[in-house]
């Protein structure tokens, strides 16, 4: 019997990230390689991290997903605004805002599966559409969870305290959110590659018409799919409003761009039906380890920086391209 075939791509990316600590270790030595450093890493990477699961899970679905940051903006919001203006409880208010971030993706499967809306355009205007709910919501302003005087010593400044210090808790000096996005990496990888529907979200990615001819209601899957992504991308929202004890509706939207790039880089394939999320898991190390590591230079100015991710993203198709090529070519030989 043969033996199980070595995933390239996670070979690569593995080798990757042992270069790319290499290097920060040796040049930067206890700047990079400090506790503090390593905390800030793990609790930055977690709101992006969690957004490039969603859209991972889009893209192997044969779609992609723009409104990721967005619909996380969103739930934030309206999670801060239940506990400051309506003083709701922390568990009610997290259990609607996940709703909600289902809703969302409910809403981009639907325009994709049910209307033929090609996913790019689909998501593009979804989250237009979010971010102008979470506009009017908040009314263009910033939602905060700072405790005022008044509300010092209260329940509700209790409840407010209890969440804002969620995003501050570490076990074994590891963030808990950083364990959150763990926890999530593992669930959504046992349903992609255990679950009947995981398996169909692989086959409708690879060939829709094949999928459909075997009796797979692909309308079914596409919506559950974004609706897996809109939940993921609801907790990255509710942990960057404990984070940083406030949210707006334009707030991270840099980060579109490196979900993508998270995605690619891990392995998923842009055309659909191939990529694991572990991939993209070590993707987040290495670009969240190379963002740090240029935060080292002074000098380097973050203007730079969505320049070199641009840079990096087709760098990573270009190399993507050509790999298809030669797998494509060996197939053919067989």
């Amino acid at each position: 019997m043969k033996g199980k075939k070595i995933d390239g791509n996670m070979i690569r990316l593995l080798i990757i990230f042992a270069v790319v600590f290499l290097i920060a270790s040796i040049t930067k030595g206890s700047g990079f390689l400090n506790v503090g450093n390593m905390q800030t890493m793990a609790k930055t990477l977690t709101e992006y991290g969690l957004m490039a699961i969603g859209c991972g899970v889009a893209m192997i679905s044969g779609g992609i997903d723009l409104s990721t940051v967005y619909i996380a903006n969103l739930c934030a919001i309206i999670g801060g605004k239940l506990m400051v203006d309506s003083g709701w409880g922390i568990l009610p208010a997290i259990l609607v805002s996940l709703l909600i971030g289902i809703c969302c993706g409910a809403l981009n499967g639907f325009l994709i599966s049910k209307l033929n809306i090609p996913a790019m355009l689909a998501t593009l205007g979804s989250y237009q559409l979010f971010m102008g709910i979470a506009i009017v919501i908040s009314k263009g302003s910033t939602v905060s969870l700072q405790v005022g005087a008044a509300d010092r010593g209260t329940p509700k400044g209790d409840m407010l305290n209890a969440f804002n210090g969620f995003a501050s808790l570490t076990v074994l000096g590891i963030p808990v959110p950083f364990l959150v996005f763990i926890l999530m990496v593992i669930i959504v990888s046992l349903i992609l590659s255990i679950t009947k529907f995981g398996k169909r979200v692989h086959l409708v990615g690879t060939n829709a018409n094949a999928s459909r001819f075997a009796g797979i209601s692909n309308v079914s899957v596409i919506i559950r799919a974004y609706m897996l992504s809109g939940l993921v991308s609801a907790i990255a929202g509710l942990i960057s409003l404990s984070r940083l004890r406030s949210a707006k509706a334009d707030f991270g939207s840099s980060y579109t761009m490196q979900t993508i790039l998270i995605s690619v880089l891990g392995g998923i394939n842009p055309n659909g039906g191939f990529g694991n999320i572990p991939g993209v898991f070590i993707a987040v190390l290495i670009l969240q380890m190379l963002s740090s590591y240029l935060n080292l230079f002074p000098n380097v100015s973050n203007y730079y920086r969505d320049m070199i991710w641009g840079i990096a993203l087709i760098g990573v198709l270009i190399l993507n391209f050509y790999i298809d090529q030669r797998r494509t070519r060996k197939l053919a030989q067989q």
